[in-house]
């Protein structure tokens, strides 16, 4: 028997009996009818856009390729995109970065390559490097997004002000 062997499902009788340390004692009264496990139930997984998260890394560097702004486009993503910005998380605290006040533009071109303009909550943040990566590829995901760009900004600075009044009474701060 190996350490995982629990993994395999239900022990048999005969199994049970050969544990080493245990001992068996049989009653008249107990069948002696194996137990059936419960029907698996399927699971079915929502489809993902993977395609992001496998896609190189923009071939002229960090510097976003985005044109001016295009307020049709601009309109038409933003919502999608803002619910997928819903989605990330600062690992220390238990709020999105779209109510915590972290995102401060969103920016589409004609061609619906779009520009993030988004700060952290200091220039300290352990989570540098994976918050603006994780909303790089999750911005990239949305049905209609041909290629999204990240900018760090510092000005202004973030502040608790710039929460939502959701975000506010989540973390105890009225």
């Amino acid at each position: 028997m190996g350490i995982f062997s629990f993994l395999g499902g239900r022990k048999t009788g005969a199994e049970l009996d050969d544990a080493p340390g245990r001992t068996t004692t049989t009653t008249a009264e107990s069948p002696a009818e194996p137990a059936t496990p419960p029907p698996a139930v399927p699971f079915d997984d929502p489809p993902l856009n993977t395609s992001a998260l496998t896609a190189p890394a923009p071939e002229s560097g960090d510097k976003p390729q985005v044109g001016p702004m295009d307020s049709a486009q601009t309109a038409a993503l933003q919502g999608p995109i803002v619910e997928v910005l819903k989605t990330v998380y600062d690992p220390e605290i238990p709020v999105d970065i779209y109510e915590l006040g972290l995102i401060y533009e969103i920016i589409a071109d004609a061609e619906r390559r779009v520009l993030v303009k988004m700060t952290l909550t200091s220039p300290a943040c352990p989570s540098a490097q994976q918050i603006p990566n994780e909303v790089r590829y999750k911005v990239k995901s949305v049905p209609g997004v041909a290629d999204a760009w990240v900018e760090i900004v510092w000005e202004p600075p973030w502040d608790k002000d710039r929460m939502s009044e959701a975000a506010k009474l989540s973390l105890g701060f009225f």
